[in-house]
């Protein structure tokens, strides 16, 4: 009867945002976030700017990105800048991106019979624990 509608939150360009952003669904970033940003799924368009880590199930990148990522699938399109590691499952270059960092692959959590989503999920969690566990284990700048 109700359609369940698709959470979208857009960066606008013209928008800078100093600070971490934390979203449930799609993040478009068509302006700029200085920070950490946590998804479910990321798009940076080709003026879209994100200095900071990223922390996605999805990642599509057309734009610029300074800082790692840490995601499931991840695409750097055609006019992509990333400078930092990439954390991924599955990753995809397109010809004329930029990348300069690692690429990391991580695998499929062992539970093969659940399915794509499910293990996206649990993987994107796992991505997301081992983040917070490896900032706990950093000291504290004053």
């Amino acid at each position: 009867m109700f359609k369940r509608r698709r959470r979208i939150t857009v960066i606008a360009e013209g928008l800078n945002i100093v600070g971490n952003v934390s979203a449930e669904g799609l993040v478009e970033v068509h302006g700029e976030i200085e920070g950490e940003v946590k998804c479910t799924a990321l798009h940076v368009s080709k003026k879209g700017r994100i200095i900071g880590k990223i922390v996605s199930q999805d990642v599509v990148v057309n734009g610029t990105v300074d800082g790692p990522i840490h995601g499931v699938d991840v695409r750097l399109e055609s006019n992509a800048r990333v400078t930092g590691d990439v954390h991924h499952v599955s990753f995809v270059v397109e010809k004329g991106a930029f990348f300069d960092g690692k690429s990391i692959q991580k695998d499929l959590p062992a539970k093969e019979k659940t399915p794509k989503a499910s293990a996206k999920q649990d993987t994107a969690s796992q991505l997301q624990n081992e983040s917070r566990s490896k900032a706990s284990a950093q000291p504290t700048v004053a």
